[in-house]
């Protein structure tokens, strides 16, 4: 029996949508658990990678300091890094911050919102840096491949692994890029 290609996944500033739709291939699921053994994912709950892998997926766009360190880790430990979704190829719903300044955000948020009454701006060392803007994964990291959609579907990701794991071009046909 050949040795099953390991994947790993990850999720940054996101809905986490895109795993969902990981995770609606349903039954076809066990087909793929055929040829592939997942390491750090939503399925089996670990929260590191234990080893490099063949393929990462990785969801959400890069917001703080602690997804800057928890994406270079994830390259590091990838042969092929697919971002997927839209807040990781453009930033997504996370970006639409970056009309305004992080002050402004931030006193949005915890100093003028609605129903906040001697609010402040948390200021806990345990939280982590905000960055000035939410950036796409391929600004921070190389990417190997992009899998569109918002979130891309159940139907577009098994198109998308059982082309790669085959060794063939991963392109998506139109009919499965959608954004619903």
């Amino acid at each position: 029996m050949a040795e099953k290609l390991k994947v790993a996944t990850c999720s940054l500033a996101g809905c986490f949508g895109c795993h969902m739709s990981l995770l609606d291939i349903d039954e076809r699921f066990l087909d793929l658990l055929e040829v592939v053994e997942f390491d750090r994912s939503p399925i089996d709950d670990i929260k590191h990678i234990s080893q490099p892998v063949d393929l990462g997926l990785i969801e959400g766009g890069v917001c703080n300091a602690e997804n800057v360190h928890v994406l270079h880790e994830f390259r590091s430990m990838c042969k092929v890094l697919v971002a997927v979704g839209e807040c990781g190829i453009t930033g997504g719903i996370p970006s639409m911050r970056n009309s305004f300044t992080l002050k402004q955000c931030l006193e949005e948020s915890y100093i003028r919102g609605a129903g906040v009454e001697f609010a402040q701006v948390p200021d806990d060392p345990e939280l982590p840096l905000l960055l000035d803007k939410v950036r796409p994964l391929h600004h921070i990291v190389k990417i190997d491949y992009f899998l569109p959609g918002c979130p891309p579907s159940a139907d577009a990701f098994w198109h998308f692994l059982t082309e790669l794991i085959a060794g063939r071009d991963p392109s998506l046909p139109p009919a499965l890029i959608r954004f619903d």
